[in-house]
């Protein structure tokens, strides 16, 4: 028997893994004529093997947030030098905020939106991208070709993880946010309105994951108690079936994990009635509150749809229903003055007082977003003095001087990339106006 048709080279990272088994799920259930061979390439030079060690046509695919792009243009062009012959393929959040970018790095092609339907269409060509929906490539006369928007399927269409390869991951329930925030990619990406797995399909999964021997179920979703609702009053009714089901279908042996890591909650959904639903089902001990700011006009501006005394509110039902509560920040929000810096750090040692712990980040202009041209988060030097002071006493933790470089290089490309007319929604900078009350 001669070999496959196609081999299809995951650049597998543990940053990433999730994006992966959607495509394998997807691939699995799905009748094809080529035949193929899957290879996880957990290094570059792994990569390099695979490529120069198989025969056939030779998609390697590639998956990356926006602040690992760099990165992994330094790592591919290792790669095409000493392995050439394959044909890279970009997705993920970046790739579809900044194609031309993309392959302007490196990669032979960007796959752009939802990408499951894509790939399948890719697999049946053979790996030609010639008319498959929802790339973008250059011709040989390097001309480049849009080929029109990714399909969106109702989310339930393809499973969550693939069963073949025997790699589990938290369950996505939820995908797109009504919420939009100027500073985050996933409602730009996935579209401003919630999908939900039916609870149906969710149970099947955790049925899986406990006939596989797993123990844990968790969930990827942007905003955990909006499952089950199209607007922006959480369905409590909703998630306890959610929870009741996953408990049920877990056993007495595993547990359920919901509104922690790699979700959150967000600060006006924290009821006592929501807060029991998850004591009465789940096995976490702690929260994640999305806060962002202390500042009233930085979360207006950003769009949160929330006040500050929703985050108060918040953490304090919280400790008082036995969780610890993690708070996220994000420091250094585009036209954030002095007074708006003092109110987080106020806000975050209070919080910190009542037991919470922060976790900080610096503001990145993130492909994709409407603050995409927006300068990288200033963080002022009193302010990382407060900070690690902080970060001292255990009350707060973060990649945020990571986030800094990272940032600065998002807005250097953004410079680069220029998407004039683009709406940014920025604050003012004001030199000297009154602190904002303590509340």
């Amino acid at each position: 028997m001669s070999g496959p048709d196609l081999v299809l080279i995951l650049r597998y990272r543990k940053a990433v893994t999730y994006g992966f088994h959607t495509l394998l799920a997807a691939l699995e259930e799905h009748v094809t004529g080529t035949r193929y061979e899957v290879v996880f390439a957990e290094s570059a030079q792994a990569t390099i093997e695979a490529i120069t060690t198989r025969r056939g046509r030779k998609l390697v695919l590639w998956s990356f947030y926006s602040p690992d792009a760099a990165a992994l243009a330094e790592e591919l062009a290792t790669i095409k030098e000493q392995a050439p012959g394959a044909v890279h393929v970009a997705g993920g959040v970046h790739a579809t905020a900044e194609p031309v970018q993309t392959l302007d790095a490196g990669w032979d092609v960007a796959a752009v939106g939802e990408g499951e339907r894509t790939f399948l269409d890719l697999v049946d060509s053979g790996g030609d991208p010639a008319g498959i929906t929802g790339l973008v490539h250059r011709d040989e006369h390097g001309k480049l070709t849009r080929t029109g928007k990714a399909h969106k399927e109702p989310l339930g269409t393809y499973r969550a993880f693939p069963l073949t390869y025997k790699r589990m991951n938290p369950i996505e329930i939820t995908r797109g946010c009504i919420y939009a925030c100027r500073f985050c990619q996933t409602p730009f990406m996935f579209s401003a309105r919630f999908r939900h797995r039916s609870v149906e399909n969710v149970r099947w999964h955790v049925d899986r994951m406990r006939e596989l021997g797993k123990r844990d179920v968790r969930f990827i979703t942007p905003t955990s108690l909006s499952y089950g609702t199209d607007g922006e009053e959480p369905d409590l009714g909703a998630v306890e079936e959610l929870l009741a089901s996953c408990k049920e279908g877990i056993g007495p042996d595993g547990r359920v994990f919901f509104g922690s890591f790699p979700s959150e909650i967000r600060p006006e959904h924290m009821t006592v009635d929501a807060l029991r639903l998850v004591k009465r089902y789940c096995a976490n001990d702690n929260l994640i509150v999305g806060a962002q700011s202390g500042s009233e006009r930085v979360l207006e501006a950003a769009k949160r749809g929330h006040d500050v005394e929703s985050v108060r509110r918040a953490v304090r039902i919280g400790i008082a229903e036995g969780f610890r509560i993690n708070v996220d920040m994000i420091f250094g929000m585009p036209g954030e003055d002095p007074a708006d810096a003092e109110a987080s750090l106020r806000l975050a040692q209070e919080l910190a007082d009542l037991g919470a712990r922060i976790h900080s980040h610096v503001f990145m202009p993130l492909p994709g977003t409407p603050w995409r041209d927006a300068p990288p988060g200033d963080v002022d030097p009193e302010t990382i003095r407060a900070v690690s002071r902080l970060a001292q006493q255990g009350a707060l933790y973060g990649h945020w001087q990571k986030q800094r470089e990272h940032a600065t290089r998002l807005a250097a490309a953004a410079v680069e990339y220029p998407r004039p007319g683009r709406s940014r929604t920025l604050l003012p900078l004001a030199e000297s106006r009154p602190s904002e009350p303590a509340g």
